[in-house]
């Protein structure tokens, strides 16, 4: 997945690539963030020890000290990326701060920044960005069920969970299709410009109802209709793990039914005959 690199008037690290400045200069900070940024850029596997060493300004046995193997380097860097970018969007939401245009100008290169991480991440298919995606829709859950997020209430018939993984998987969907919503747009999506136009897109679905009330309690009416026509084991009403049910077995193995058509067949033919 090609991601380019995108500039903005100021938050770079000096080789044209947007993102946020070091927020704690501690040396284990610096290594994480010069990480996040690396793998962003080139993904997992391109990324070594020493070429985060060389960007973070420390030895590679320092980053070593820190983190070990790149394994919890990455570990670390999901976390960070996670907290952060639920950090911004409660500071945004819960504290007003969405109204506040500065407010939004500093933090859109660290978002900039965490979007092409978790769009790197989503893509390689490794148990890490299974763990980074459940994390975030356990985080939506967790702002449905606090009231930060308009979603089912606990006493609704619709299911909280459910809601969660489909938000997160649309919006971490646009970051996998990278490429083809960059062709659409014709601009690459990860650029300023191209997020820009996008989250604008995306403000206006969110607030825009695409379907009316009565359409909205139709389907919902359809979907209750084809699961009620479900058998129940399908509905998973059966416990987990009970057995499918089978013909009765003979002492060799052999079902009893096909040893029992042997004299069917015999009086058949008799009766023929």
């Amino acid at each position: 997945m090609a991601i380019t690199r995108a500039t903005d008037g100021g938050g770079g690290d000096g080789r044209g690539r947007a993102g946020p400045a070091f927020e704690d200069l501690t040396a284990r900070a610096r290594i994480r963030d010069a990480a996040l940024r690396l793998f962003a850029e080139q993904g997992f596997e391109a990324t070594t020890i020493r070429g985060v060493a060389e960007a973070a300004g420390v030895s590679s046995g320092l980053v070593r000290h820190h983190f070990g193997a790149k394994e919890a380097l990455r570990e670390a860097c999901d976390t960070y990326a996670l907290e952060r970018a639920m950090a911004i969007k409660e500071e945004a939401v819960v504290a007003g701060r969405l109204a506040d245009p500065a407010f939004m100008v500093a933090v859109h290169p660290t978002l900039l920044l965490l979007q092409r991480y978790v769009a790197r991440s989503m893509v390689d298919g490794s148990a890490a960005a299974a763990g980074l995606f459940d994390g975030m829709v356990a985080e939506t859950e967790r702002w449905i069920a606090t009231g930060r997020l308009a979603g089912p209430g606990p006493d609704d018939d619709d299911d909280p969970r459910a809601f969660a993984a489909a938000l997160v998987a649309m919006q971490t969907g646009l970051l996998i299709l990278h490429d083809h919503v960059s062709r659409a747009l014709g601009t690459d999506m990860l650029d300023v410009d191209g997020q820009v136009r996008l989250g604008r897109a995306v403000v206006d679905i969110h607030s825009r109802s695409l379907l009316s009330a009565e359409q909205a309690a139709q389907a919902r009416a359809a979907y209750d209709e084809i699961q009620a026509r479900r058998p129940a084991r399908a509905r998973g009403r059966e416990p987990a793990g009970a057995p499918d049910e089978q013909p009765p077995r003979a002492r060799d193995g052999e079902p009893a039914r096909a040893r029992n058509e042997e004299p069917s067949r015999a009086r058949d033919g008799e009766h023929r005959q």
